[in-house]
């Protein structure tokens, strides 16, 4: 699996990029979307354009644009790699 690395800032616009892009190919202008998912036409005009939106808004623009899968995955646990992982109990708090 190749590892890539964005910054947080370069991330969002890439996201934003690619949620346009899903918006695009299904035909929906602003307002459409807009109506469609309960978010306002002028957050998925800043989000499209600068990368910020609520993380609330986003799932609904995710949802409304049939992309909710890729949230999924968002923080699924990770698969042991070796047996150390195997044999190591999981935390159930951080500590310092």
């Amino acid at each position: 699996m190749p590892i890539t690395f964005q910054a947080p800032a370069t991330l969002l616009k890439t996201i934003a990029t690619q949620a346009k892009a899903q918006r695009l190919a299904a035909n929906l202008t602003r307002r459409t979307l807009a109506e469609k998912s309960g978010v306002a036409e002028a957050s998925i005009k800043r989000f499209e354009t600068t990368g910020q939106i609520s993380f609330h808004s986003l799932l609904k623009l995710a949802f409304a644009l049939n992309c909710m899968d890729d949230f999924n995955r968002l923080f699924a646990e990770k698969p042991p790699q070796t047996i150390t992982d195997l044999q190591t109990t999981q935390r159930q708090r951080g500590s310092l």
